[in-house]
């Protein structure tokens, strides 16, 4: 890979409160995230790994810092640009999964696309192909309850993958499931980011973060180390 990271922090700090009542989430943080990498943010809580997901995912706002996403400055965009850069570039994948309830997994994943405006056959089409690739397409007709818990992260990873994004952006994604079907998510995972997406990760589990080939350690509001390089854990087939 040539040129410039994907994305590019550069002592980025993040305060909240004012005064004697103000925290300083991050203090100083710098980063370089290239095009197709699969990165693992660990540490404990208080370290500033959310607050970091946040500032990543255009969700919050840097104090003071500066974040460039494909070489442009993010602060210096507007916040309907922010807003376009999320629906266009990022794909977002929470703990709690976030899926509605009566609604169907294909229906769930098509919303991404009716916020945006697209035609309903479209729609269909590239949910059906989303639901295809996470191993879940024979499920699209089945509700949330009708399904398990790693299918119901499945159907969330289809729907922040149904715009084609550039990152994927993963919150504790298996923070809700047991080890088998965390195992599972994470293969999909470093399969999909075999495929070309580009995959950040928070996670408090070591052997989650074994599947990534770089692993950003926080500490304090600090990057204390990163490992690049790291051998990243095999799927295991079958």
């Amino acid at each position: 890979m040539t040129g410039e990271p994907l994305i590019e922090l550069t002592g980025i700090t993040k305060t909240y409160g004012q005064g004697t009542a103000a925290f300083q989430a991050l203090k100083g943080v710098d980063l370089g995230i290239s095009q197709g990498e699969f990165a693992a943010i660990m540490g404990a809580s208080g370290s500033g790994k959310s607050t970091m997901m946040n500032i990543l995912g255009c969700l919050d706002s840097p104090t003071t810092g500066i974040y460039r996403f494909m070489g442009v400055e993010v602060q210096s965009m507007t916040k309907d640009q922010r807003s376009l850069l999320r629906r266009r570039y990022l794909g977002f994948v929470f703990q709690g999964f976030n899926l509605l309830a009566r609604t169907s997994a294909l229906e769930n994943v098509e919303l991404p696309l009716l916020y945006r405006g697209e035609k309903k056959v479209a729609r269909r089409e590239a949910a059906m192909k989303a639901l295809d690739l996470v191993g879940l397409g024979p499920w699209a007709d089945h509700t949330p309850a009708e399904l398990s818990g790693g299918q119901q992260q499945r159907v969330a990873i289809a729907r922040a993958l149904v715009t084609e994004p550039e990152v994927l952006l993963a919150d504790e994604p298996t923070g809700n499931l047991d080890s088998e079907r965390s195992i599972e998510i994470m293969e999909l995972l470093a399969e999909l980011n075999r495929g070309g997406i580009t995959v950040l990760m928070v996670t408090h589990e070591g052997e989650m973060a074994a599947f990534a080939r770089t692993i950003v350690h926080f500490r304090d509001g600090l990057i204390e180390r990163v490992e690049r390089g790291h051998r990243a854990k095999t799927p295991v087939s079958g």
